[in-house]
Parts: structure tokens; sequence; C-alpha cells
């Protein structure tokens, strides 16, 4: 690339995940356009299962004083990536899924006659409680973590921007427009608010940071 294309990513990135676009030749800046504040909270009882659907609660729950009652309840979650750290944490995960529409599906035909708990944050989405709710299933959500919207004004357009949550890109869109920019999105999740502003949108083969990064690089090698 002999003019340096110029990516904006919605996080700022690990320095390994920086590294690969920056040693494939990309200029890259990096905006936080949301904070995460994750929070206090008690809880007396869970039920049968617990469901993690971010890394973001699961990093609020291992700071929980009751951790250790916590993690003797097995769960199910959605990401690879938020498998991984419960894992680490000492969590047993039944199954894990790419989309929290898989998971929904999943629970409502095997495990319709059992109780979850939901460790969520502020804007999460209905998928899991609308499922609960239409199979009567027993559930309870206990919110762990706030998104928080850090809408940031553009003063120059750049080639392509990464998103990795639905948040993210309502907190892009408040000050900015788009115009021709590449849209490279993690997930299918996370593209659904740019259908109707964009046609540019590339998704990520897997919904990892990483794929994104290498859609990236796939798309203007």
């Amino acid at each position: 690339m002999e003019n340096k294309i110029s990516i904006l990513s919605t996080r700022k990135l690990l320095s390994n995940q920086k590294q690969l676009l920056l040693n494939a030749g990309f200029k890259l800046e990096e905006v936080d356009f949301i904070q995460i504040q994750l929070l206090p909270f008690t809880v007396d009882s869970v039920n049968d299962f617990l469901i993690f659907t971010s890394q973001n609660a699961v990093k609020s729950v291992v700071q929980n004083e009751r951790f250790s009652f916590l993690k003797s309840k097995k769960c199910f979650c959605v990401g690879i990536k938020t498998k991984r750290l419960l894992e680490q944490n000492g969590f047993e995960v039944v199954r894990y899924f790419e989309y929290a529409e898989e998971l929904a599906a999943y629970l409502l035909l095997h495990f319709s006659n059992t109780s979850f708990t939901f460790f969520t944050g502020n804007l999460r989405r209905d998928t899991l409680p609308e499922a609960f709710e239409k199979g009567k299933i027993i559930y309870k959500e206990i919110e762990v973590y706030h998104t928080k919207l850090s809408p940031q004004k553009r003063n120059h357009q750049t080639n392509g921007i990464l998103f990795f949550s639905p948040s993210a890109i309502e907190s892009y869109l408040q000050n900015n427009n788009l115009v021709n920019e590449m849209c490279f999105c993690i997930g299918t999740t996370t593209a659904e608010p740019l259908v109707n502003k964009t046609t540019n949108i590339q998704i990520a083969v897997e919904p990892t940071v990483e794929s994104v990064i290498e859609a990236v690089i796939d798309y203007y090698k």
C-alpha cells in the first residue's frame, strides 16, 4: 500500500491486535466510543445455570464478593473469548455459541425445564428474555455493568472503521455521518444498525477482534 490506508478502531485494541494492522501497512487511530463501568451487585441466590453474553459481565462477576459461590454453577455463554475468560476463572462452560439467537434456540429445545440467571449490562438485547418468556422458562437478570456512549466528533474522514458493538455504532453516528467509509463489523448483530445507513459493510468470518482485523487486511490487500 503506497499511500497508507487509514483505519479507525472504535475501541482501543490490544498491542498485538494493533500490531497486525501496523505490520500490514495501515495507518491506525483508536478511539473509545463507549465506556464500560463494572457495577457492584448483591446476589443471594441463583438459578440452575448461569448465562454470560459478554466478557464485561464475566469481569464484573469475578470481582464480586460471592464469586466463589457463583463459579460453582455451570454456565452457558456467547462468544469464544467469553468462554475462555470464564474457564480461566474456574467456571465450567456447558456450551458456547457465537450468537445469542443460537443460544436461545438451543436452550428452548434442550433446557426448557430448568432455570437460568442472566448476568447482563444495561443495553442488553431482548433476544434471550423474549425466548425465555416465549418458552415459559424461569430466569432472572442481574445487571452487572453499564455501557455508556462516548460520542466524539471526527474532523477528518477515514477509509475504514472497525465496529465491535451496536452501542459503538450508535455513539459514532451521534456526531458523525458515514460517507464512503467501509465498515468492518464483528458480527451480524453489530452490523444491524448500519443496514439503513450504508451499503459498505464487511462482516468478520468469526465474531472476534482478530477476525475483524483479518477482514480489513483481506479487503485492502
